[in-house]
């Protein structure tokens, strides 16, 4: 299926790793130019250089950005816009996970107030800069990564669920008042995806506890999803691309999980 893509305008925060830069390659593969921003900008310039090394012609923007300033949001838009034009597209990636394992009464006030500034009010920073300009042009699409738990209470990640949940509000409310002006915004919520957190954390603790190999535990860990398997980083650089899509041009204010059948069954 043709998504529609080619010559479209991505702005894509926390492409820097892991998911980001999954993301960042699918949009990249799919023809669109693409503005790719975070704190760590070594890291994105890392990224650009190996996309670069296949596609020399890609056209990509690098640039610094601490999206819990209103300020680097709007400055980035403004540096977007003299090198492409305008931004057609933008995905929200960039988030941390907050305290683990915390109970809502052993989470400082700091600690809570850092995982919210980061996973909402980052994206209400970005999408509030890019969305006059989507206004009027009368054409924009928003997908913020959000999470499962988000959709799912957890014990032990209160900030981190609290901060999605609240990223849920920001988008629907938002997606109501865009609406109007051809401007889609949704949510993509990926479940635990294979990696090296998933790696390196979730799968030894099983192991720890259940006594046994990798294998073991990552097909242990599995069980819980109706498919019976981990997402990968393009699992979810997919859906984000549906999202950003004209193939989903009557889908906004939603949240898609993917998770293999977890939060939503």
């Amino acid at each position: 299926m043709e998504l529609g893509l080619r010559g479209k305008v991505a702005l894509i925060t926390g492409a820097a790793k892991g998911m980001g830069g999954a993301i960042t390659r699918a949009f990249v593969l799919e023809g669109c130019a693409v503005v790719i921003v975070g704190r760590d900008v070594t890291a994105l310039e890392v990224l650009a250089g190996e996309i670069r090394a296949t596609q020399p012609d890609a056209p990509i923007l690098v640039h610094a950005c601490d999206v819990t300033s209103a300020e680097s949001a709007e400055q980035v838009m403004r540096v977007a816009v003299e090198r492409f034009q305008q931004v057609d597209i933008l995905v929200n990636v960039a988030g941390g996970t907050g305290p683990v394992g915390t109970t809502a009464w052993e989470t400082t006030a700091e600690e809570f107030e850092q995982i919210l500034t980061l996973n909402m009010t980052g994206c209400f920073n970005m999408m509030r800069a890019v969305l006059p300009g989507m206004i009027a042009r009368r054409y924009g699409k928003i997908v913020n990564v959000g999470g499962t738990f988000g959709m799912h209470g957890r014990a032990g990640r209160m900030s981190y669920s609290a901060s999605k949940w609240g990223l849920r509000g920001l988008t629907k409310s938002t997606a109501i008042e865009a609406g109007p002006y051809n401007i889609n915004v949704n949510i993509v919520a990926p479940g635990m995806v294979d990696g090296d957190r998933f790696r390196s954390r979730v799968v030894p603790e099983v192991m720890k506890r259940l006594d046994c190999d990798e294998a073991t535990a990552v097909a242990h860990h599995a069980s819980d999803y109706a498919l019976r398997r981990i997402s990968l980083d393009t699992d979810v650089a997919n859906a984000c691309l549906f999202m950003a899509s004209d193939v989903s041009r009557q889908i906004t204010g939603v949240d898609l999980p993917v998770d293999g059948g977890w939060a939503a069954l």
